[in-house]
């Protein structure tokens, strides 16, 4: 068991860690060919980039994160941006669906601790999306509920006074260091589980679990593997 003490919740974030989050599929889908393929990839990364910067602002909703990043991701690379561009790949978050294994393994894991998520999307979207999950949540925190993004440190806030933890009381689970672990690490969450699905660099200083295998994920709580 990697925990010496059971935590009071499993904290999750949702889009990337349990959900495939597809969005430069989509980008790429609805763009066609009016993004040229030899700069694809490097769109993609700004917009990436483009993403987290407009979630440090103030609150605004998803629909316009998605909407900004975008518009200022084509402006920079000389691309003609749409409204409707931005429309279709938001309308299409919520036809995501798990990775495999994640089920399973939050089903086997809610057995021995409850299960929280929290997501930077938005109630409508957050909704279906744990619904596609299928799992035993008994709590659901989103961006709309938090006036706040992660990484912004007053997501995390939020989240403890919401669930009357103090951060040594949950462990934090995600795909994302730059989203999640650094400011969790920030707060004094120092029970965390880094889920590398191999999108961002490993940042063990942080001091979390690292694991490659939802599946592993109920062996830490000392729990057998789905």
């Amino acid at each position: 068991m990697a925990f010496d003490s059971k935590p009071k919740f499993v904290t999750f974030d949702m889009n990337g860690t349990l959900i495939h989050f597809r969005i430069n599929d989509a980008i790429r889908r609805v763009l066609g060919d009016r993004l040229p393929p030899e700069v694809a990839d490097d769109f993609l990364r700004a917009g990436d980039a483009y993403r987290i910067d407009e979630c440090l602002g103030e609150w605004k909703p998803f629909h316009r994160i998605v909407a900004c990043s975008l518009e200022r991701t084509m402006r920079r690379f000389g691309l003609e941006y749409r409204e409707s561009d931005a429309r279709a790949v938001y309308e299409e978050i919520p036809t995501w669906v798990p990775y495999p294994g994640v089920t399973a393994a939050l089903t086997r894991l809610a057995e021995a601790v409850p299960l929280v998520i929290v997501t930077n999307t938005d109630d409508a979207h957050a909704a279906r999306l744990v619904e596609n999950l299928q799992a035993p949540f008994e709590v659901v925190i989103t961006a709309e509920q938090m006036g706040a993004y992660k990484p912004r440190l007053r997501a995390f806030e939020y989240t403890l006074d919401k669930l009357g933890v103090a951060p040594g009381e949950l462990v934090h689970v995600s795909a994302s260091p730059k989203y999640d672990l650094r400011p969790a690490a920030v707060m004094g969450i120092e029970h965390k589980v880094y889920v590398d699905r191999g999108f961002e660099q490993d940042e063990p200083w942080l001091g979390y679990e690292r694991i490659t295998d939802i599946a592993d994920l109920p062996v830490l709580f000392g729990l057998p593997r789905p």
